[in-house]
């Protein structure tokens, strides 16, 4: 396996399959990872044969978050270098912008395959996610209070409303870990899997999703993500919008002739 810390397998089936890949430091969430993270969400949201990406780490864990070796040696190491305040905030701002704000944004369905622990930041890559499949030995959490910090890549604007402020406040500041069967019972993923099926059955559900019609999924998710901070009236007018422009997508037509002619539809995302 290559030493690259993201590798990406675009397959047949239009999943894209993105994998962080640090093994040996849990996956932990150096500079380069990110940058090469942000490179590869650009490039399938670019790809017209990406349907649907994937999301999972190499070995034991999804991912440890921010690399606390690296923070032990140099204070700097968490906001990526930068000697300012606002240097510091900024440079650590663009790596969560580019790759939680990426996946939050994606045109196409995003999937975490939750294959071990994810905690810290790398908790706000999986929250941005449309859905989180995991395995049966995942560990998920916040984690920022054992290191003395308050958090970023966006958890806390998403854990709270996957899971409630109360719940998640107690997250943040406990710092527990919730196995598979927790975080399932809170809405935290959406199935658990068996450790040796997670990703045969979550590229599977992934495929499902490529065979969808993939540009209005990709208007589905900015009219939800545009209806968490605009009022109703302003919701139902860009709804209206982006049901325009879906309406002048092939696969809008193909999906009303086959249901007039009670037949599959075969959707072409386009």
């Amino acid at each position: 396996m290559s030493d690259a810390p993201i590798l990406v397998d675009k397959r047949d089936d239009g999943v894209a399959l993105i994998t962080l890949n640090r093994p040996d430091r849990l996956n932990a969430m150096s500079a380069e990872l990110l940058r090469q993270l942000a490179d590869a969400l650009t490039d399938t949201a670019a790809d017209e044969a990406v349907r649907c990406v994937a999301i999972t780490g190499a070995g034991r864990a999804f991912s440890a978050g921010g690399d606390v070796k690296d923070m032990a040696d140099d204070r700097r190491a968490v906001t990526f270098g930068g000697e300012t305040d606002e240097e510091a905030s900024g440079l650590l701002a663009r790596a969560a912008q580019t790759t939680t704000g990426a996946i939050y944004a994606h045109p196409k369905p995003v999937v975490a395959l939750i294959n071990g622990v994810v905690v810290g930041g790398a908790l706000g890559l999986a929250l941005a996610c449309d859905a989180r499949l995991a395995s049966e030995r995942a560990r998920i959490g916040t984690a920022f209070r054992n290191v003395g910090l308050s958090g970023d890549f966006g958890t806390t604007y998403l854990l709270p409303r996957l899971v409630g402020w109360g719940r998640a406040r107690e997250l943040f500041l406990t710092g527990d870990l919730l196995d598979a069967a927790s975080a399932r019972e809170l809405g935290l993923v959406t199935a658990v899997y068996a450790e040796d099926t997670l990703l045969s059955e979550g590229l599977a559900y992934c495929a499902q999703l490529a065979q969808g019609p993939t540009k209005a999924f990709g208007r589905m998710k900015e009219n939800l993500n545009f209806g968490e901070h605009h009022s109703l009236q302003q919701t139902l007018a860009h709804e209206a919008l982006n049901q325009r422009f879906s309406a002048l997508d092939f696969d809008h037509h193909e999906g009303a002739t086959a249901f007039a002619n009670k037949q599959q539809p075969a959707f072409q995302g386009r």
